[in-house]
């Protein structure tokens, strides 16, 4: 049974209200959630920002001990530099309206398909944008965690309006992944990577794309494997630069028998290092989300550092700078972290855990065709070709020499190579239908 409940401020502004016994609408941001796509601003509550603010002046400090610097986490100095530069520099607002400017954003609501008589809504925020080109693509673009819809923006401009008419054009559509940005998380178990790409489906369809491609890394990488193995009709081929096929036993055996090639030792050495050294935070999301949110939500500076300590082992060598650090953290802390750390709980009970040697085993084959991009400073890189190909058809191989997990950020020029190479050749990437107009 759908219920509501307001709580307004004396200005008037209603904080709070549900769609459904599912999915809640963050107390802390304006947004109406409607049947069919409405034009959407990011409006956060001033109230919200100043207190998140002053929370930020009073963080407590950890005592550092006489170690390596990330090596138990973010050192005190690059938390001491992030806080004084929200207390002092950051000014939320500012950025608010820089969003608004570069996204056009909408809302919508869906019920999750083949429940058509669901009282469950799923309401949805997205970013869409078309070319002026008559035969430009529709592309979904799928973020991670810790990201967010901002990913796409360093090669936005690059999808809409390609430097020549033989490279192709994209209408590009980014949704925030419920529990994450302004899509308001799930109220109760049950909502993970496959409810995820129903909906994305199903927001493709209300805009009237039915056919599309898919480029996603990190959540992303696996939502379109999902989406590939589960409307085939509608999805023609992708792009995934988080492509991540573990080593079966008998690659492992090799492996101590010094039989691997260089590709495959670098693989299972880079997994190795991730699972053993890096995936902390995966195995407290995966387990007991609840137990760091509480700290998280409270904490606007610590929530920031733990997506931070994800952020700099997983890049080349991009800087990022403390206003990039605050606003990734805002994506979360706004509605709070809580419902995109339990998407790794759900991801995990759904049988598609992010454990570095059992992931993509839960995802159905992709008989569409896959271009794979792989980047040296992600926790996955040089995946043997024969290995990709055990989950799909990979028809085409990337691999850098340069950059990370946010290849759209902090590699935007090779991923917007591989792009336009790829959905360039038509006949290879399926794609003809849109190219013939």
């Amino acid at each position: 049974m759908s219920s509501f409940l307001s709580v307004c401020s004396p200005a008037g502004l209603a904080l709070i209200f549900a769609l459904s016994t599912n999915f809640v609408v963050s107390q802390n941001f304006k947004a109406n959630f409607g049947s069919s796509p409405a034009p959407f601003v990011i409006d956060v509550d001033p109230k919200f920002i100043e207190k998140t603010v002053l929370k930020a002046s009073l963080t407590r400090y950890v005592a550092d001990i006489e170690i390596p610097d990330l090596l138990d986490g973010p050192p005190r100095h690059n938390v001491t530099t992030v806080r004084d530069y929200w207390v002092n520099q950051y000014n939320w607002f500012d950025v608010q309206d820089q969003l608004n400017q570069q996204y056009k954003q909408f809302t919508t609501t869906f019920t999750l398909d083949p429940n058509p008589n669901s009282t469950d809504s799923v309401p949805l925020h997205f970013v869409h944008h078309r070319s002026n080109r008559t035969d430009a693509i529709p592309l979904l673009f799928l973020h991670g965690w810790p990201g967010s819809f901002m990913e796409v923006g360093s090669i936005l401009d690059g999808l809409l309006n390609p430097p020549d008419a033989s490279s192709p054009a994209f209408h590009v559509v980014a949704p925030s992944i419920p529990g994450i940005g302004f899509s308001p998380a799930p109220q109760k178990p049950g909502f993970a990577l496959r409810e995820a790409a129903n909906v994305f489906n199903a927001l493709m369809q209300q805009l009237n794309y039915t056919q599309y491609v898919v480029q996603g890394g990190d959540f992303g990488g696996s939502i379109l494997r999902l989406l590939a193995g589960d409307y085939p009709s509608s999805v023609v081929s992708f792009l995934s630069n988080f492509w991540l096929i573990p080593p079966n036993a008998t690659d492992l055996l090799r492996y101590s028998q010094g039989l691997t090639s260089a590709d495959e030792n670098t693989t299972i050495q880079s997994l190795n290092t991730f699972s053993t050294q890096l995936s902390g935070y995966r195995l407290e999301m995966e387990t007991q989300p609840l137990q760091v949110a509480i700290g998280m939500t409270d904490s606007p500076l610590g929530n920031a550092m733990w997506n931070y300590n994800l952020m700099i082992h997983l890049v080349d060598q991009y800087k990022w700078t403390p206003e990039e650090i605050i606003t990734w953290s805002m994506m979360y802390y706004i509605q709070g972290p809580y419902g995109g750390m339990r998407l790794y709980k759900e991801t995990l009970e759904e049988g598609i855990g992010f454990s570095a040697f059992s992931i993509g085993s839960g995802s159905p084959y992709v008989h569409q065709p896959v271009s794979i991009s792989e980047f040296p400073a992600d926790f996955w890189f040089c995946t043997p070709l024969d290995w990709a190909r055990r989950g799909g058809n990979v028809v085409v191989r990337n691999v850098h020499s340069r950059g990370g997990h946010f290849a759209a950020v902090e590699t935007p020029d090779l991923l917007l190579g591989d792009i336009r190479a790829f959905w360039g050749n038509a006949s290879l990437s399926n794609v003809e239908m849109f190219t013939k107009g």
